[in-house]
């Protein structure tokens, strides 16, 4: 999946596939993250928060389930 450079401190990196309802994220600390059933109204909100980690928190994770994916 393609992911696209943001500005936070803890993510590096966002992608989304509307077709599959799946976010991945990369983090700064190490490794990329899956987010199942993530719509991408919910993605685009993501993107366009003031912070982009405070949104994540509060609606991301622990909303979706998650796994740790392939960071090629």
């Amino acid at each position: 999946m393609k992911r696209n450079p943001c500005v936070s401190t803890n993510i590096i990196s966002i992608g989304h596939d509307p077709e599959t309802n799946v976010l991945e994220i990369e983090f700064k600390g190490g490794g990329v993250y899956s987010y199942e059933g993530v719509s991408a109204e919910k993605a685009s909100a993501l993107l366009a928060a003031d912070s982009i980690g405070s949104h994540f928190h509060k609606h991301i994770r622990g909303a979706h389930s998650h796994s740790k994916a392939d960071s090629g």
